[in-house]
């Protein structure tokens, strides 16, 4: 740093040589203060000033880069969001002022000086507003088939078992000193529903949502690496090999009567989680009348993708040195994968447990894809089990339980922030 520092020095003198003649005029003299203050100005300059943490957090986005385009990790948020960081940590840019949402509040006076505002804070407010999330789960609403759901409702019980990892989590974050919201938005990562998870933390604890965001959407993209060992440490090869009965066939006003009556349902039961499950259901609703398929295929595509890159971009200019480069960043993404864990055994365990009393035996592999990660999570669970008897096929059964996660991680922000907000 201080070898760049001078070398900049040495640039600025020989500029001021050949603009700053030894009998200077006035207007020479004013042209060489300008070129000073365009020196001084620039993203090296700041870097040379002890601005260290960006380079830290430039290569953290470098990082990130990597893992979505090399290993292709989560590639349609990741990659966003990585931009999103490196836009907001390059010195000098401006695009993103963290003071214009401090206190978790949205001060609209400073808004009305377009000097002090930046590209990212007005992308940001639709984060802070609630509003991409929202966007988001219409999409995912839209592209989820609730028939496995409906055909095997058992599936119910261990998308709720999943969740557990959401509240064991949260206790465990109390216990580590965070506050009661900070713990809220921290057990949701165990949900390992991304969406789901900005929502809650930019109503609960906003401070954290750059590295709650990164945690959740690396976890999720990590599921094929995390899920498998657990898998096979808590189940039998026996029970792995577990064929299950062919679903039912659901009927297309079953299909259609499901996401109006929950919505009616959860709404009334817990009206904190509406905007959320409303909008899920708003999605599969489009998806089976069947009388929108034009609107149906722009939420899933167009609408999808737009919202995306504002969610990923603004969800990224978060992730400031100050907000990023700390210890409580480190226990947040320890306690993370923690919870995500937790998740994945809850519903293993419980289809365990109903095995004890239930004719049909379930695989207790589909019990995993209880955590939101649709349709990932089933995916695994379909490969696992197919590893212990290539004959058998799990993959619309574990959707069941995956489905039902997304479900049950929008009831448990929903409790969260009707306690908690």
């Amino acid at each position: 740093m201080k070898q760049l520092k001078k070398y900049l020095l040495s640039i600025t003198a020989l500029l001021g040589l050949f603009i700053l003649p030894f009998n200077a005029s006035a207007e020479e003299v004013d042209m060489g203060s300008k070129v000073m203050k365009f020196i001084n100005d620039t993203g090296f300059a700041q870097l040379s000033n002890g601005n260290w943490l960006c380079i830290i957090m430039i290569l953290v986005s470098c990082l990130l880069f990597y893992l979505a385009i090399v290993k292709k990790f989560e590639p349609l948020l990741l990659l966003p969001i990585a931009f999103g960081m490196l836009l907001t940590n390059l010195p000098g840019a401006g695009l993103y002022h963290p003071e214009l949402f401090e206190g978790g509040h949205v001060h609209w006076a400073n808004f009305v000086n377009a000097n002090n505002v930046g590209l990212l804070d007005y992308i940001y407010l639709g984060v802070k507003l609630g509003i991409y999330p929202c966007i988001i789960f219409i999409g995912v609403g839209a592209m989820t088939d609730f028939g496995p759901l409906l055909a095997n409702p058992k599936s119910f019980l261990l998308g709720a078992a999943a969740q557990i990892g959401i509240f064991a989590t949260f206790l465990g974050a109390l216990a580590l000193g965070f506050t009661y919201a900070e713990a809220g938005s921290i057990g949701i990562i165990g949900g390992a529903d991304g969406p789901t998870a900005i929502y809650l933390t930019s109503k609960l604890a906003p401070g954290l949502l750059g590295p709650i965001a990164v945690a959740a959407y690396s976890y999720m993209a990590l599921v094929p690496v995390i899920q498998p060992p657990i898998m096979k440490v808590l189940t039998t090869q026996k029970e792995r090999e577990i064929v299950m009965q062919q679903l039912r066939k659901v009927s297309k006003k079953e299909k259609i009567v499901f996401p109006i009556v929950v919505t009616v349902f959860v709404s009334l039961l817990l009206p904190s989680a509406a905007p959320l499950i409303g909008c899920l259901m708003l999605g599969n609703l489009m998806r089976e009348s069947g009388v929108v398929d034009r609107l149906s295929k722009t939420v899933q595509n167009e609408l999808m993708n737009i919202t995306t890159i504002f969610l990923g971009i603004s969800v990224g200019a978060t992730t400031t040195a100050a907000a990023f480069l700390n210890l409580q960043t480190l226990a947040i993404l320890v306690i993370g994968i923690l919870a995500f864990s937790m998740g994945s055994a809850g519903g293993i365990l419980l289809a365990k447990f109903m095995n004890l009393f239930t004719k049909n035996k379930i695989n207790p592999l589909i019990g995993s894809a209880g955590v939101s990660a649709v349709p990932m999570a089933a995916r695994v669970s379909q490969n696992v089990g197919q590893e212990a008897n290539p004959g058998n096929f799990l993959l619309m059964h574990a959707m069941g339980p995956n489905v039902a996660g997304v479900i049950g991680s929008a009831v448990a922000a929903g409790i969260l922030l009707s306690f908690l907000g």
